[in-house]
This record gives C-alpha cells, sequence and structure tokens, in this order.
C-alpha cells in the first residue's frame, strides 16, 4: 500500500447507519417513533461529507431496510451482516474500504448522527489528518470520539463506545484542534441536544424535527 502516512491524497469515508426501529432510542417515545428523525440526520450527515472536497468515496454500512435511503454518487451501501452493533459495522466498513480505496486514499471512520456538520470543518479536518498516521477528533464533551482516521497504508483499531476518546488516543490516535462548537464534534443522542443547535441543522433533520 506505499509509506505508512506519507502519501494520502484522498480519503475514503466509512459511516455506519443504524436503520432499525431502535435508532435514537435516547430520543424517548415508542420504538420506531423517531425512525425517519434519525434517517433525516443521518441522510444530512452522509450529505456533508459527499460534498467535502478531501472525500473520493463514501462507505455507508447499514441494514437493507435503511439501505434505500442512500442512493448518491460516490456513495457505496455495504450491508451488515447479522446484529452485531457498531464495533461491528466499523469494522466491517473498514474492511470494505481496504479492498476497494485507491492507492493514496486514507480511510476514515465518522460517526453518522453529526446534523450540524458542514463539509468545510471536516475538509480542514481531513487535510490536518493528511500528515499523521493516526488522528481523531472527539465529541464536544471530550468523552466520546466522532471521527477516526488512518493515513494511506496506516492500519485503524477503532474503540467506539462509552470513553472512546481516551481509548483511541491510548491506542494511538492524535487529537485534532476542532472548536468545541463546530459541527464536526456536535453529535446527536436526544431531542434536548438537537434543539440546541437549530439554526446549524441539516435541511432534512429541521424538517423532521419540526414534524415532530
Amino acid at each position: 500500500m506505499g509509506e505508512a502516512g506519507g502519501d494520502t491524497r484522498e480519503w475514503t469515508v466509512v459511516i455506519p447507519v443504524k436503520g432499525t426501529a431502535r435508532a435514537k432510542s435516547r430520543f424517548g417515545g415508542a420504538p420506531g417513533e423517531h425512525a425517519e428523525l434519525a434517517m433525516a440526520i443521518a441522510l444530512d450527515t452522509v450529505a456533508s461529507v459527499l460534498e467535502t472536497p478531501a472525500v473520493a468515496e463514501v462507505l455507508v454500512v447499514t441494514n437493507e431496510a435503511a439501505s434505500a435511503g442512500f442512493t448518491q454518487p460516490r456513495l457505496r451501501v455495504v450491508l451488515e451482516r447479522g446484529r452485531g452493533g457498531l464495533a461491528a459495522a466499523i469494522a466491517l466498513g473498514i474492511a470494505t474500504a481496504l479492498t476497494t480505496a485507491a492507492p493514496g486514499h486514507g480511510i476514515a471512520v465518522l460517526l453518522g448522527d453529526l446534523p450540524a456538520l458542514l463539509p468545510s470543518e471536516l475538509d480542514a479536518a481531513l487535510r490536518s489528518a493528511a500528515a499523521v498516521k493516526l488522528a481523531m477528533v472527539a465529541d464536544a464533551e471530550g468523552l466520546g470520539t466522532t471521527l477516526i482516521t488512518a493515513a494511506y497504508g496506516v492500519a485503524h483499531t477503532p474503540a467506539f463506545g462509552p470513553g472512546s476518546s481516551a481509548e483511541h488516543r491510548a491506542a494511538g490516535y492524535i487529537p485534532l484542534d476542532v472548536p468545541a462548537r463546530s459541527g464536526l464534534r456536535n453529535d446527536v443522542d436526544t431531542i434536548e441536544r438537537l434543539h440546541e443547535l437549530e439554526g446549524r441543522l441539516g435541511p432534512l433533520t429541521t424538517s423532521a424535527l419540526n414534524a415532530n
């Protein structure tokens, strides 16, 4: 694959999307009540990634039921195998990216619940990440992780879950300097967090939130 970390020109981005009735269960309400809102968040996130100049390809890892929503150019859907959860979806996405990414493509993993993400924010982070072997972006609270990157030729060791920011640092990921207010750091798990981001949300999320 070439010299590790030295030749990253563009990025393949892996985005896991939970396309089930349990998606965003912390939003409250009956199971499946917020499925449309959860999908709108994922679609807005993916749209911003596709508009990011440094991104060459996007792989969305999701189930068959949700896959019909992802039809944009430069986007590939990777169907989940069983119910392995987030870690399994990310591992599958990375493995697929390794078999398809062109020479010079680093591999990034981005969470799919960043509805205030701007392409310029992701682009700046990816261009900074190209200078190091492994990089990461912590969430706004500093405890979780929203993005990890591995430069061309470098292997990932993802550790998403509770306390993932510390886990990724321990695994050698270098934190990138991204403002806490950035859409790249503001993932959403509750309706309250969505309302805090009103005015910055993507169009599909805004419409779905107003309909709830």
